[in-house]
């Protein structure tokens, strides 16, 4: 039987436990409830305050998975590597439109460091990276003979995922002003250059946490905790922008997600 050691639960879950908790499945009808408001009301005085505290929340589940299966010492550097990389990339983005093609960010999302790249960029970002990563982790250990293959495959799956999430919340940022693409694009105004960069820019992040990181396995289920909060909250302002594809794609991550969560340890 699994023991749990400093809020780990290293065993698998026993066939037909309900393994998700019960913060999950509310806090994602209440994201999705908020989206309404956040679809409806993008230009309501002070709104940014508002993003950053549902940022905020969004973001806490899989900090505090990660904290608690790295320890505080890895998961520090997992958590600091990839808000570097993510202001890197982004300010890189804005300056150069390279790799994600000409974009720059409104002024919903708040204060912006050199007038490019907000400060809460990394708390929204860095979540769905840990999210990716942990959902394509390897069956098996990545200590085997084949361990770097298998290595090379799950930064590829999961780099895939990660431009597959993007493609549910880039339209429906778009749509609230998040971000603007002054020459529109052909994936609901945003164009398609941004999800090769996405797939450029997601080997990078999530080779990055796959090496920062100290992984053993199985991860814990609530590493997947945010991204699944994520997808609730822009599958619910694509459906109220009437951005459909973008919503059935959500819906569809959302569910292949949550299955997988359920097949993950506990945490």
């Amino acid at each position: 039987m699994p023991v749990n050691r400093g809020g780990e639960n290293r065993g698998p879950e026993k066939p037909g436990r309900f393994a998700v908790p019960r913060y999950l499945l509310a806090g994602s009808v209440a994201l999705f409830v908020v989206s309404y408001f956040a679809a409806r009301f993008t230009d309501f005085p002070g709104a940014w305050a508002g993003s950053y505290i549902s940022t905020a929340l969004i973001a806490l589940p899989s900090a505090v998975a990660l904290w608690r299966y790295m320890g505080a010492g890895r998961a520090s550097l997992s958590l600091g590597v990839l808000a570097v990389f993510g202001f890197a990339i982004e300010s890189t983005g804005t300056v150069t439109g390279f790799p994600y093609g000409a974009f720059f960010y409104g002024d919903s999302l708040g204060p912006k460091i050199a007038g490019h790249v907000p400060y809460i960029l990394p708390v929204s970002y860095v979540p769905l990276v840990i999210g990716a990563v942990a959902a394509c982790v390897p069956a098996r250990s990545l200590t085997s003979p084949a361990g770097p293959a298998r290595g090379l495959a799950w930064v590829v799956v999961s780099a895939l995922l990660l431009t597959l999430v993007d493609g549910v919340l880039d339209p429906g940022a778009a749509a609230l002003g998040f971000w603007v693409w002054p020459e529109g694009g052909a994936y609901y105004g945003v164009p398609l250059t941004n999800y090769a960069g996405w797939v450029l820019s997601g080997l990078l992040a999530c080779a990055l946490l796959v090496l920062a990181g100290r992984w053993r396995e199985p991860p814990p289920g609530g590493l997947l905790d945010s991204v699944l909060l994520a997808l609730a909250f822009w599958c619910g302002v694509a459906v109220f922008e009437g951005l459909w594809l973008p919503a059935l794609l959500g819906a569809g991550l959302y569910a292949a997600l949550f299955v997988r969560r359920r097949g993950l340890t506990k945490g």
